[in-house]
């Protein structure tokens, strides 16, 4: 008997009429939990359904997830109502969801849940405690899978940015029984040896189980007692694990981890460069700004005729004291005038002014006789005259 060799698309297109020729495929209900869940930007739903022995590969398109009730995520366990169809292309088959509803959670997705609200009560979430990353780091400590992606995508992204900067490789497992205990031991022995200025804490993507060390309490006390500061990133942007609420910093992914981590130096060159230009400008307009200043400093008259201000204080001290002279003068005058009034006045009243038109003052004893009875017969008395005085003695 002789075949005929058909090719693979011929194959596919045959299985795939088998498998929707069954009536049964064309509408199961499939009950399991989620994995590898991927929200496309399309808006399909892309992830695998799994149990304890087996998985199948499931999408459900934007046009049906309108009718979702709650949003699928890893560890979820849910019931699927759809078709099983092949996909020719990758000659895989899988299940096209019409409808799918929500079982409950898987026990890894609700250990997950426990310790995140556990951790996040007692404080370990809380910004205050976030350090700051180094601006310019001279060595990066990386906690990574020696082999793989990753650790390559890191070396690349950070020497391009910038290239003295020093990697140091922790290689520890990133998914298996014991990773837990190796990150949270590799971590420490970073901060004990001081051998980083900032850890990256990086693997890819992966499914709730491939990734759950990064869920492991004791990873994220590890995390929260660094001295160092800890950059997370595990898995793809959509994945979020125990490890990233804790870290300092956390990065979407591997790549994205080295460029926080490492300051791009042409970029600073260009900032220096643009600071000087700045600073030379500023300068620049100072020193005119000052120029300007001197220059009208030096037009003023203080400058160009420096004693013009002495010489009209000068001048204004004279004119004081010409008025206070005169002043004086006229004040003196005044007094001279009102003095010799009075004195005109006083001399007028005087009884020496008698004196002139012959009439004399008679005393005794320093004191002037105003009548008769001051004098006895016989007593002497003094007779004061115009031009001297005379002694007398009185006969009667």
């Amino acid at each position: 008997m002789k075949y005929e060799a058909i090719s693979v698309s011929d194959l596919n297109k045959y299985i795939k009429e088998k498998v929707a020729g069954d009536e049964y495929l064309n509408n199961v209900l499939v009950k399991g939990e989620i994995s590898n869940f991927k929200n496309h930007y399309t808006g399909h739903l892309y992830f695998t359904l799994k149990d304890d022995n087996s998985l199948i590969k499931c999408i459900m398109f934007k046009s049906y997830t309108g009718n979702l009730k709650f949003t699928p995520k890893d560890g979820m366990k849910v019931m699927v109502f759809g078709t099983v169809s092949v996909f020719e292309r990758d000659g895989v088959y899988q299940i096209y969801c019409k409808a799918m509803q929500e079982e409950g959670m898987g026990s890894l997705y609700k250990a997950y849940e426990e310790l995140k609200l556990k951790l996040e009560k007692e404080g370990l979430f809380d910004s205050k405690y976030k350090k700051k990353i180094p601006f310019m780091p001279k060595t990066i400590g990386v906690l990574t899978s020696q082999t793989g992606s990753v650790i390559k995508d890191i070396i690349n992204v950070s020497t391009r940015r910038n290239p003295n900067v020093y990697i140091r490789l922790f290689p520890v497992p990133v998914q298996g029984e014991g990773a837990s205990i190796k990150i949270a031991e590799a971590i420490k022995y970073m901060n004990e040896k001081k051998l980083a200025d900032v850890l990256i804490l990086a693997r890819g993507g992966g499914s709730l189980e491939d990734l759950w060390p990064f869920n492991e309490e004791i990873v994220a006390r590890a995390i929260y007692e660094s001295k160092i500061p800890i950059i997370s990133a595990v898995g793809h942007e959509t994945d979020f694990t125990i490890a990233d609420f804790v870290a300092d910093l956390r990065a979407p992914t591997p790549s994205a981890a080295a460029e926080l981590a490492v300051s791009d130096i042409e970029e600073i060159k260009l900032k220096l460069h643009n600071y000087n230009n700045r600073l030379k400008l500023a300068l620049k307009k100072k020193v005119e700004l000052m120029r300007m200043k001197y220059e009208k400093c030096m037009a003023s008259r203080a400058f160009k005729e420096p004693l013009q201000r002495v010489n009209e204080q000068y001048i204004r001290v004279d004119m004081l004291v010409k008025s206070l002279e005169n002043s004086i003068v006229n004040k003196y005058k005044d007094r001279k005038n009102e003095l010799l009034t009075l004195v005109a006045k006083l001399d007028s009243l005087s009884p020496l002014k008698t004196l002139t038109r012959g009439y004399c003052i008679a005393n005794k004893e320093g004191k002037t006789i105003k009548s008769v009875k001051d004098v006895e017969l016989n007593e002497e008395i003094e007779l004061r005259f115009i031009d001297g005085n005379k002694k007398a003695k009185v006969l009667d």
